[in-house]
């Protein structure tokens, strides 16, 4: 099983990073977003407008009301106004943040769409270093995270900016004083919005780490469910996703914790203002009435328009980290290396190839100062059956994966039909061969489906001979729909009968090299019969390369190739290599002893 691999992010440096990507990754969106923020423009207008109207209302009333001579025209006129501006208002709000709705999903769906391409051009280098939950924890939760994170920050962070400049500029058109006396408590609020920051920040971060590490346990657990009933392990893994919750669930407190702090504190230092307001109006109204009781009355709803903003600015930038601490998962994905272009490389093979393969000193590691094939030097002649056997570790399946070009060789060559490989584009090289694995994969689907998988164009002529050669024709008779029966998880098909489809597939694909990884190490006797007379008949007349494990399976390979700690010691036949009583007669005559 995998590790959890997971890269310590630098704090500010990654952030900016990430969040300008993130941005600029909107780009295509940026008229939907202009057209939200100007409907949003307008229904600050209209708000902002609307205490304006409040206040005449206010004082047509107070100055009228001692005397008994309040006009109700301008009462009904004033009051129509107000209800017309926030009538609109709400309409306003309501159509930009539909379409900022419709931005996000759009979004969503477009890095989606991202993740999906770019999974298909990773390096296998990429699969090997990372737990399958991790990723699929970049697809489904931070995708999903970033998402709900811009539906709810995006229109609510451009309303707010809107609002907070509007009703700044209203407060101090009404009474400059009273302005200063609100704008007097931005210095608390944005010292308590720094240390939410410092503190939630990082907690965020750790929360989307921990979210995937719980995931790739999840993912183990699940398909290893055999391994962990056969060994009675099943109390042991539960510890481990408990454990790993434990920390998920702190982690999600702590993080939720920090980042809700901001509103409550937020309306705590509001109600200074508040306060403020109406000690400084009345201050003014009693030194030679510089104010109205309406210019006290509208300050109180701009005390409101101005605290609600900022309200939503804490909530807005809580929802911000979380998009963040998301999209530098999801951005760190996207930038890894991917396997280079070669649309550009010519079709070298037009006709039918020879088969004649050779390595020529190769050189090669998985990791950088650590080489696990030192010089390796091979000729396979055409049409040959090359069994490659060794103990594990030996670098069996690194030759094959060399040779499918899933890496890169540090040094050396490898020809086909003298024809080097680094000429060659890899969609050429892997359309050259044909795979039949010990681990079996079949998609849900119908056989059908799954035995044509990429080939295009194949008559039924073609399918049916594939099935009767694999051996399969009897499995299909008996199952309801025949081809068309669909493979799913509950398919009561047995390991044997999906490695007949497997190489019924690779007949289809009818390529002139072929790979086997030992197909009938994990099958029963009568299978493994049937598996190996359609292996027989998949590698006529084909160059084929077998990994083997179970020596009596290769007894009739033109060529073995004994390799140990990455080079070939021993290759002959079988015969020749018995006589030899050398290291492959001690591997051979281990597995008969008793």
């Amino acid at each position: 099983m995998r590790k959890n691999n997971h890269k310590a992010y630098p704090k500010q440096k990654m952030d900016k990073k990430s969040l300008t990507k993130l941005v600029l990754s909107l780009k295509k969106y940026y008229w939907m977003i202009a057209l939200a923020s100007i409907l949003l423009i307008v229904c600050v207008v209209l708000s902002i407008l609307a205490p304006q109207v409040l206040k005449k209302l206010t004082d047509e009333i107070t100055s009228n009301a001692g005397t008994q001579s309040i006009d109700m025209g301008k009462i009904a006129y004033y009051g129509l106004i107000l209800s017309s501006f926030y009538v609109a208002s709400a309409i306003c709000s309501y159509c930009s943040t539909f379409i900022m709705n419709d931005v996000t999903q759009y979004y969503s769906r477009d890095l989606r769409e991202l993740i999906s391409h770019k999974i298909n051009k990773l390096k296998l280098k990429y699969f090997d270093e990372h737990p399958y939950g991790d990723t699929l924890s970049i697809v489904t939760n931070d995708v999903d995270q970033i998402a709900q994170s811009l539906q709810q920050t995006i229109s609510s962070l451009i309303h707010s900016i809107f609002m907070l400049i509007g009703v700044l500029i209203a407060m101090f058109i009404t009474s400059w004083q009273m302005a200063l006396t609100v704008l007097s408590i931005i210095p608390l609020m944005g010292i308590f919005f720094v240390i939410v920051i410092k503190f939630a920040m990082p907690q965020f971060k750790k929360r989307q780490e921990l979210i995937a590490s719980v995931n790739s346990t999840v993912e183990e657990n699940f398909t290893g469910q055999l391994i962990i009933k056969l060994f009675n392990a099943e109390d042991k893994k539960t510890l481990e996703f408990s454990n790993e919750n434990e920390r998920l669930h702190w982690t999600m407190f702590k993080a939720q914790f920090f980042g809700g702090l901001f509103q409550p504190i937020l309306s705590f230092i509001s109600y200074f203002a508040y306060v403020a307001v109406c000690v400084v109006g009345g201050l003014l109204m009693n030194d030679g009435n510089i104010i109205s009781f309406g210019t006290i009355s509208a300050f109180l709803v701009y005390v409101n328009l101005f605290q609600s903003p900022l309200s939503q600015i804490g909530q807005s930038m809580n929802s911000l980290q979380m998009a963040n601490a998301s999209a530098i998962r999801v951005f760190d994905f996207l930038d890894q290396d991917e396997i280079e272009d070669e649309s550009n490389k010519p079709i070298i093979f037009n006709e039918e190839i020879k088969g004649k393969v050779e390595f020529k000193n190769v050189k090669f590691g998985y990791e950088e100062n650590k080489t696990i094939i030192p010089n390796f030097s091979a000729l396979i002649q055409p049409g040959m059956k090359v069994a490659i056997v060794g103990p594990t570790g030996a670098g069996k399946t690194t030759m094959v994966n060399l040779l499918m070009r899933f890496y890169e060789i540090e040094e050396g060559d490898i020809l086909i039909d003298d024809v080097s490989t680094r000429k060659m584009s890899k969609k050429e090289i892997r359309n050259l061969f044909g795979m039949v694995l010990q681990d079996t994969w079949l998609f849900e689907g119908s056989i059908k489906e799954n035995i044509i998988y990429s080939k295009e164009n194949v008559s039924d002529e073609t399918l049916n001979k594939a099935i009767k050669e694999a051996n399969l024709k009897h499995l299909i008779e008996t199952l309801p729909g025949g081809v068309n029966h669909i493979i799913s998880d509950n398919s009561q098909i047995s390991s044997g009968q999906k490695q007949l489809i497997t190489i019924a597939r690779a007949m289809v694909e009818n390529a002139p090299l072929m790979i086997l990884d030992e197909a009938t190490s994990n099958v029963d006797t009568r299978t493994e019969e049937l598996i190996q007379k359609a292996m027989d008949r998949l590698t006529r007349g084909r160059t084929t390369f077998v990994i083997a494990h179970r020596l009596s399976t290769i007894r009739n390979a033109d060529l073995i190739l004994v390799m140990k700690d990455g080079n070939i010691i021993e290759q002959g036949n079988h015969e020749e290599l018995m006589k030899q009583e050398g290291f492959y007669a001690s591997l051979y005559n281990s597995q008969f002893e008793l």
